[in-house]
């Protein structure tokens, strides 16, 4: 087992919850920030995760918009499926046709939707008090951040642990270097799918933001049970 693989430098997450407080406007955002984090010293065997995944129009978070988000609280040890939400919002633009080749979400299923601005407070309450876990941070945090700004002027930042930040780091422990280039060996695809394989995870259909969730959850799981003590703080993984 892996037990030493490089961590991010850590952040003061309390900290910058604590001045987001003197400036937040929106009741929905100032709940979120008001419920905290958890300290970061707290062992990651006993931190309550929330997988999130959004599935969107693009992937430029200034000109494309969300269009379902996925979230499922977990610990090291549950996931909690009963209490997991799917959301379906309706985008301020046209759905192109090579997003709905990818997730399969056409422009019928989001007719009728609410926009953003009709559920965002419950995701936030999702995200209440938790550590969110993604396969590649910039999409939830830049594209949540920018559909907030649109639509109540305030963006929002949040922790996270990030499933392919972790995967890249195993990879270039095992496959990177010199040497391993002299041999022919590279590091293997950290998409989402391929790194689950590489557990004896089960491949699940992709693109379904609860879907997507769920396995982001399964695979960190998994990553720690193999690379991490489950007694490491968290402020030594969260970003």
């Amino acid at each position: 087992m892996i037990r030493k693989i490089m961590s991010p430098p850590s952040i003061d997450w309390k900290a910058k919850f604590s001045r987001k407080l003197e400036v937040i406007k929106d009741d929905a955002l100032r709940s979120y920030y008001t419920a905290g984090v958890p300290e970061p010293n707290t062992p990651l065997n006993e931190v309550t995760f929330l997988a999130m995944d959004f599935e969107t129009t693009g992937l430029d978070s200034l000109t494309d918009d969300i269009i379902t988000i996925g979230t499922v609280p977990f610990t090291l040890n549950r996931i909690f499926i009963n209490q997991a939400k799917h959301w379906t919002v309706k985008p301020r633009r046209q759905l192109a046709e090579e997003s709905v080749i990818i997730h399969g979400i056409t422009h019928s299923d989001v007719l009728d939707a609410p926009d953003l601005s009709a559920v965002y407070q419950d995701v936030l309450a999702q995200m209440s008090g938790r550590v969110m876990v993604v396969h590649y941070q910039r999409i939830e945090r830049e594209f949540f951040a920018n559909a907030l700004l649109t639509r109540i002027n305030e963006g929002i930042e949040f922790p996270v642990v990030d499933t392919m930040q972790i995967e890249s780091h195993v990879q270039k422990k095992h496959h990177g270097g010199i040497i391993n280039k002299l041999r022919g060996r590279k590091p293997e695809s950290v998409r989402l799918g391929a790194s689950r394989t590489r557990y004896g995870l089960p491949l699940y259909t992709p693109h379904h933001a609860l879907t997507d969730a769920v396995a982001t959850a399964e695979l960190l799981q998994a990553q720690i049970a193999h690379h991490y003590d489950a007694k490491m703080p968290i402020g030594q993984l969260w970003i």
